[in-house]
């Protein structure tokens, strides 16, 4: 597991102490720090420590630096079932609280986020403030993420792209195989997680895809039978907003992770919550994927719903609903995905109503690899993986 905390004090050391009883730490783990600079912005130092092994399923107690606050993680299990809560574009409003105190009391073990974090937009100062809002939660489980738009903040000639997002969420890239912080994989429990950059070139000369292709050839689906990916900007939505933003990506990537059988697919951008039926190439398909729009964190730019032409409110949704889409609404809200085993799956939306955790949508999803479809694409899968 890797620990990351700031501190205003450039000489405070990059070390966490850990162990399974509060205030008694049989371990330590030394890391390593960065910083960054940002127009007039300077921030803190940035550490990063690496702590592990862990056992799976345990509760362990750690303190950053020898001093300050102690802090409490309960790490994954190992095993079936699995539960991940999920909801992209959080931001930092009153909605955002809202999600996040949702969040908070599901049982869950990872929290997964496709893009758009602080909506700091350039104010250094934000990825701070977000920073302390995300702690309770962001210390106590894993929080694996990806880039949205929001995280890119480049201005020409005198910043780089993502430089406060790569700096201040490190994730697990070097460790998959990737050579960029803005895609990754990671497997726990019986998952293979694909966490893909739609911010990062991704056409078929591209580095990620040729890093997308390597990661699914090695994806044994007997070790890890359900197969996600997650990224920013979704292939299947019918809001009026961002139509086509994914077209391009979902051109050169659908075909990967339908000859992958990939279960579950992702995404967030669209503020509004949309579940597709199986799909692929645009049509049915039971040996596609399952898509799912969560972008409904809390962001402060509003939902992808209505739009005020003076005292009227026009739908933004496409009418009629494709055939592939199954359930779409406009609220803030988040997700939880419960892996019971290596068959099924139960997916619940959770609407955020008058500040309480309403329950909107859910389904059962059976594993791909228990419908036949992993049997039937092994050819399609190597030759299309394989194809130079």
């Amino acid at each position: 597991m890797r620990v990351t905390w700031i501190t205003d004090d450039k000489r405070s050391p990059s070390y966490v102490e850990y162990g399974t009883l509060p205030g008694r730490y049989d371990s330590i783990a030394e890391g390593e720090y960065t910083s960054y600079n940002y127009l007039l912005y300077s921030s803190g130092m940035i550490h990063h420590a690496v702590i592990g092994p862990l056992e799976d399923n345990t509760v362990y107690f750690y303190r950053c630096a020898g001093k300050g606050p102690e802090f409490q993680l309960k790490t994954p299990p190992a095993q079936f079932p699995i539960t991940f809560a999920v909801a992209g574009d959080l931001g930092q409003t009153g909605w955002t609280k809202s999600t996040l105190d949702h969040i908070d009391q599901c049982k869950y073990d990872i929290y997964l986020l496709p893009g758009d974090l602080s909506y700091a937009d350039c104010m250094q100062h934000l990825w701070d403030n977000f920073g302390r809002l995300v702690e309770p939660l962001a210390s106590a489980r894993p929080w694996m993420v990806t880039e949205g738009n929001h995280e890119e903040e480049n201005i020409p000639l005198l910043t780089d792209e993502f430089v406060s997002y790569n700096s201040r969420w490190k994730m697990p890239f070097e460790e998959s195989g990737s050579t960029s912080n803005l895609y990754y994989s990671f497997e726990v429990a019986g998952v293979h997680v694909v966490m893909l950059g739609s911010y990062a070139d991704y056409d078929v000369y591209s580095e990620q895809y040729r890093w997308l292709k390597a990661d699914l050839l090695k994806v044994d689906r007997k070790r890890t039978p359900w197969l996600l990916v997650l990224f920013h900007v979704p292939w299947y939505n019918s809001n009026k907003a961002h139509q086509g933003a994914g077209d391009d990506m979902m051109a050169a990537m659908e075909p990967l992770l339908y000859a992958a059988s990939v279960d579950l697919v992702i995404a967030g951008h669209v503020h509004a919550y949309e579940r597709s039926k199986r799909v692929y190439h645009g049509r049915l398909d039971s040996c596609g994927a399952v898509h799912i729009t969560i972008g409904d964190g809390g962001n402060r730019e509003g939902l992808a719903h209505r739009s005020i032409l003076t005292s009227l409110f026009v739908s933004r949704y496409i009418n009629p609903q494709p055939t592939w889409s199954e359930f779409r609404e406009a609220s803030f809200g988040h997700g939880e995905l419960k892996i019971v085993n290596s068959t099924h799956a139960f997916w619940s939306w959770h609407r955020n109503d008058d500040d309480e955790s309403v329950k909107a949508d859910d389904i059962w999803i059976t594993s791909l690899v228990s419908s036949g479809c992993i049997d039937q694409k092994t050819h399609e899968l190597r030759s299309t993986l394989m194809t130079p």
